[in-house]
């Protein structure tokens, strides 16, 4: 089943205390697993933005063109100036040119949206690129404010964590990508201008920029006619590496250019909005405000300015260009059960917090359901619930197969194979636990692999996307002491963690641990903790592995017996 998305809904999504199923009877008459609803969603809007001088003196103007170019990597309506392009939380693609009309239509949601500008000299438009959840990376060509042809496709890009497109690395007139991979390793992609074989063989050109939760490009940012490339660290500070034009080490020692950048949660190029070959940046905030910085042509940028203080942009979960690691299908909010067996659904705000409830099925229809909340099991971008009927595992009302009531905790945080695909976590009552490789599509399960034994000193497992930072999945269990402990994730169906690493105590404050997946759209899976009281504290991810200190953004959650 296909769950919409809501572009401002809030989600105050309560993992099922965390991820266990509760083992009451169905309720007395029940036929068989409660019918899987749409989730309620808010319509999806494109606000109107103006920048600064956005395509004054650009359009025709000499530093557009050739070494030195700050190209427009989404100019799709031809005016001079880039436009935005972004997923939005219905999981469709649009441009600001676009009128509201979404971007043509994908085989899914695409998990990150790269612009890279005209590859082909082609006067038609520019080229952009989508990258799935499985690692597909597909080319569209000549594309306009709604829409592009699709051109090309490779696979196996999952081995990244982030794909960049920066601008002109070697001065053939083309944008060029760099990848980083799951170990901090940065490739590089040369541009060929053939749209069949749109990028040459990869060349290795770094080490350890996994420092970096947020990495992207700027153009050509100090005047020397070469792209830039830009990181920020998990302590704010923004990094600055000139391009050099050298094939060999085409970008310089780091030199740092900015701290307290850690205030945003995404950092996007916007091209060069006024001609003067040195391109712009816009951040958001945690507030959905919309910062603008001007490049200075030195490597620096000018003081910031706001661009639009609404909030209207808040509920976009991933902008075209960003450089945050992207996410999508795990959760996007919380299941709240309350006693008379009535669901409700809590949206991720991308501010740190959750949406006003709306009633998910019927009154009253959950009673006694054994179920959980998972991170998506096929390739729609959304999560989807899973009950236990009878012994049988059931996902979105699909019957997977019998043989699931020896299991006291279900947890689906999402890949941990490394395929790409939704995959299952099952403990069973002597404390050993297995891993069941999904098959993409939420209709079955590989056969289980048992990967560790004596979880059965946990009385929560929760996960949620990635806790560390590097794009892989991660889960972590608490014990009835209250420690908090973190499996880092490897990507590996035999071995998927590695040894645990003890990163709180006094943790059984809270009757209940929830993990929502993505709270503030930075693309780092976050935590949620509900007291005996009803209070609602949100731990906010800054990685690897580490948490903020919480923040009570909520009350009245002791109403509801169990949340997922």
């Amino acid at each position: 089943m296909h769950f919409s998305r809501a572009r401002l809904g809030a989600c105050t999504a309560l993992v099922l205390s965390a991820g266990m199923l509760l083992a009451a009877p169905a309720s007395a008459g029940q036929a068989g697993p409660r019918p899987v609803a749409e989730k309620p969603a808010a319509g999806s809007t494109v606000p109107s933005l103006d920048r600064p001088l956005s395509g004054a003196a650009r359009q025709g103007a000499d530093a557009t063109s050739g070494v030195g170019a700050s190209p427009q990597l989404s100019d799709f309506d031809g005016d001079g100036a880039s436009d935005l392009i972004f997923r939005d939380a219905d999981g469709k693609v649009y441009t600001t040119a676009g009128q509201g009309q979404p971007f043509g239509s994908f085989p899914e949601p695409p998990k990150d949206i790269v612009p890279i500008g005209n590859q082909d000299g082609n006067a038609s438009g520019p080229e952009v690129l989508t990258l799935s959840a499985q690692g597909v990376l597909r080319l569209y060509a000549d594309a306009t404010p709604t829409g592009g042809s699709y051109v090309w496709q490779g696979n196996g890009w999952n081995t990244y964590n982030k794909v960049v497109a920066l601008g002109d690395v070697n001065d053939d007139g083309r944008a060029d990508l760099v990848a980083r991979d799951l170990d901090g390793n940065l490739w590089l992609y040369y541009a060929t201008g053939v749209r069949t074989a749109p990028f040459s063989e990869r060349v290795k050109i770094g080490t350890g920029y996994n420092i970096y939760d947020q990495l992207f490009g700027i153009g050509d940012n100090n005047g020397d006619g070469w792209a830039d490339l830009l990181g920020r660290d998990t302590a704010g500070t923004l990094w600055f590496y000139a391009g050099t034009g050298d094939k060999a080490k085409p970008f310089a020692t780091r030199r740092s250019i900015g701290t307290g950048w850690g205030v945003y949660n995404q950092i996007l190029p916007v091209g060069d909005d006024n001609g003067d070959g040195n391109g712009e940046l816009i951040a958001r905030d945690l507030k959905g405000t919309l910062w603008y910085y001007t490049g200075k042509g030195d490597g620096t940028l000018a003081a910031r300015e706001v661009i639009d203080n609404t909030g209207d942009w808040a509920g976009v979960p991933q902008f075209g260009g960003a450089g945050n690691i992207p996410v999508t299908g795990a959760k996007e909010g919380v299941f709240a059960r309350d006693a008379s067996g009535t669901m409700y659904w809590y949206r991720s705000s991308n501010t740190g917090g959750l949406s006003a409830r709306s009633q998910y099925g019927t009154a009253g229809g959950w009673s006694g359901a054994d179920f959980t909340h998972l991170s998506t099991m096929d390739q729609d971008g959304s999560s989807d619930v899973a009950e236990i009927y009878q012994g049988h595992l059931y996902i979105d009302s699909k019957d997977i197969g019998g043989g699931w009531g020896v299991y006291n905790a279900i947890v689906g945080p999402g890949d941990l194979s490394g395929d790409g695909k939704g995959d299952l976590l099952a403990r069973d009552g002597s404390g050993v636990l297995y891993l069941y490789k999904g098959n993409g599509a939420g209709t079955a399960l590989a056969a289980r692999v048992k990967v560790g034994t004596g979880w059965g000193v946990y009385n929560k497992i929760v996960g949620a996307g990635d806790y560390t930072g590097d794009g892989r999945t991660d889960i972590v269990a608490r014990t009835s002491g209250g420690d908090l402990y973190l499996y880092a994730g490897t990507g590996n169906a035999t071995t998927p963690f590695k040894a645990r690493q003890n990163i709180g105590t006094g943790w059984n404050t809270y009757s209940k641990i929830v993990a929502p997946g993505d709270l503030d759209a930075d693309g780092k899976g976050d935590l949620l903790g509900i007291t005996s009281g009803g209070d609602l504290y949100r731990y906010l991810n800054t990685s690897p592995g580490k948490f903020t200190s919480r923040v009570n953004i909520g009350h009245g959650y002791g109403v509801y017996n169990s949340m997922s």
